[in-house]
């Protein structure tokens, strides 16, 4: 005889498990993803202009000593170290009821297709806030090219000047 089980039981096993499941895949295979979290840890925002890119990263919670940022030549590496509230002196001794704020290493690359000049970079930090302008390598930057009067075609005007005079 099968045993027979309320149905919100069952609905409530399925929720909890599909919550689980989900939770282990995000923490699994999203990349950009630290300890506690399911979340891109760095979310960015990149623009640019003819002479330089700018890079926005909102890394609330970090110390900006605890951020590193490293530029090869098109590629730029931001990475750091969140510290967890549970470690910080306040949260030793407390008892914990609810840990969701992300804690942990991370690290985020991106390619872009030019290349920085690295010894002009600079960046700011401002309320949990990266601002980091990478200026284009000269070789990047478009150029204008003003176009001369060949030799042929001066002496061509020559030409037809003298020409002009002796009619």
């Amino acid at each position: 005889m099968a045993t027979r089980f309320p149905m919100s039981t069952l609905a409530g096993d399925m929720v909890s498990l599909r919550s689980a499941m989900d939770r282990l895949f995000n923490e699994s295979f999203v990349p950009g993803t630290v300890q506690g979290s399911g979340r891109n840890m760095l979310p960015l925002d990149v623009y640019s202009n003819e002479n330089e890119v700018v890079v926005l990263a909102a890394v609330p919670g970090i110390h900006p000593e605890d951020l590193n940022i490293s530029i090869d030549k098109s590629t730029v590496t931001l990475s750091g170290t969140i510290r967890s509230a549970a470690e910080s002196e306040e949260g030793k001794n407390a008892s914990w009821h609810l840990s969701e704020l992300s804690y942990g290493s991370f690290e985020r690359s991106l390619t872009l297709p030019f290349e920085f000049d690295a010894n002009r970079a600079e960046a700011t930090f401002d309320n949990g806030m990266l601002r980091l302008v990478l200026p284009k390598a000269e070789s990047e930057k478009p150029r204008q090219i003003k176009v001369k009067v060949g030799a042929g075609s001066q002496a061509t005007a020559e030409v037809s000047e003298k020409a002009e005079s002796a009619s």
